[in-house]
């Protein structure tokens, strides 16, 4: 009689910087915690996101950067950083959730002082195409009243494909969405 074989969680693939001449987007660090907790402190940012609480609860900012420095994670999480055009060195993260068939979920959010200044659509197309998760397809949502980051999407090249809801922790609630797909060639 065999044993049965032990299987565990793959590890996580290396995460680089992708530099661009405007931004580049690196992995968090530990000395982004303040920027990164007085920006995900904002309402605006919040209300935005599925996922980041309003009120900030004390170790969030901590619990998230070492969940995005864990090995065996299963999204990478980027630092929108400013620093080749003398900016902060965070203005915003931006992320790749890992599915299924070679297909990712994109997220992303810019700090509101550096709204209206492309640095998201930059972000994104950087994203997009150095493809780090070598994927065929990106799949994204945003809420239905941020009609902002639905043009960034297309803009991108993504494609609208339905509503949905999602439930955002910040506002407490399902939250109309419309999701979209960008297939990589």
């Amino acid at each position: 009689m065999s044993s049965p074989q032990m299987t565990s969680k793959p590890a996580a693939r290396p995460q680089s910087a992708i530099v661009g001449q405007r931004l580049s987007l690196r992995p968090l660090a530990a000395q982004d915690r303040s920027l990164l907790s007085a920006y995900a402190s904002d309402k605006r940012v919040a209300m935005a996101t599925r996922s980041v609480p309003y009120p900030l609860p004390q170790g969030a900012t901590e619990a998230f950067i070492s969940a995005a420095q864990a090995p065996d994670r299963d999204e990478d999480i980027w630092a929108i950083d400013g620093t080749p055009e003398q900016a902060p060195t965070l203005l915003g993260v931006i992320s790749l959730k890992a599915l299924d068939r070679d297909q990712s979920q994109i997220g992303y959010w810019v700090a509101p002082d550096f709204w209206h200044g492309g640095i998201a659509s930059e972000a994104v197309r950087m994203l997009l195409t150095e493809n780090p998760h070598r994927n065929r397809t990106v799949f994204a949502e945003v809420f239905q009243d941020n009609p902002v980051s639905a043009r960034i999407l297309t803009q991108a090249g993504f494609e609208y494909i339905s509503d949905a809801e999602a439930f955002s922790v910040a506002r407490d609630c399902t939250v109309p969405t419309w999701t979209y797909l960008n297939r990589i060639h």
